[in-house]
C-alpha cells in the first residue's frame, strides 16, 4: 500500500472506533476545503468501508491520505483488514450482493460516492479498499 508521509492511520477495533473514524474523515475533508456535500459523500463512504472491515474483517485500519497535486486537492482512503477476504471482489460491489444480513448496497454505494474505487482481496488473508475523491474546485 502506498500512502504519503502526511497519511494518518486509525485502528478500527471497537464500535467507538467507528465514530472516531467518522470524525477524523470529516475533519480531514474540512481541512482540505471540501464542500459540505462532498464532505458528506466521503464520510458516508468511509463509514461503510470501516464498518465492513469491523463486521466482516474482524477489525482493520483506515488510512486517511490528503492529496495535493497539479489536478487539485483530494483525499485517499485506504481501509485494510486481515479477515476472511472476499471471494469475488467484482461481485461484491454489485448492488444487492451480500454475504451477510444486509441489503448489499454498501460497497457499491461507497464506490458511487468516490471518484476512484479499488478492492483487492485475497480469501483467507484480508481485504484492502482504496477510494479517492477530489474537490469540486
Amino acid at each position: 500500500m502506498e500512502t504519503s508521509e502526511a497519511a494518518r492511520s486509525y485502528p478500527v477495533r471497537t464500535e467507538a472506533d467507528l465514530l472516531t473514524v467518522r470524525h477524523a474523515v470529516r475533519d480531514a475533508t474540512e481541512e482540505l476545503g471540501f464542500s459540505l456535500v462532498d464532505q458528506t459523500r466521503v464520510v458516508t463512504a468511509a463509514s461503510e468501508l470501516v464498518r465492513n472491515a469491523y463486521v466482516h474483517g474482524g477489525g482493520g485500519t483506515l488510512f486517511i491520505d490528503p492529496l495535493r497535486q497539479a489536478r487539485g486537492v483530494g483525499i485517499r482512503l485506504v481501509v485494510t483488514d486481515e479477515g476472511p477476504g472476499i471471494e469475488d471482489a467484482r461481485q461484491a460491489i454489485v448492488d444487492g450482493f451480500t454475504t451477510g444480513s444486509g441489503l448489499g448496497h454498501g460497497l457499491g454505494g461507497a464506490r458511487r460516492l468516490m471518484h476512484t474505487f479499488e478492492v483487492h482481496s485475497v480469501p483467507g488473508k484480508g481485504t484492502m479498499v482504496t477510494a479517492v475523491r477530489w474537490t469540486d474546485r
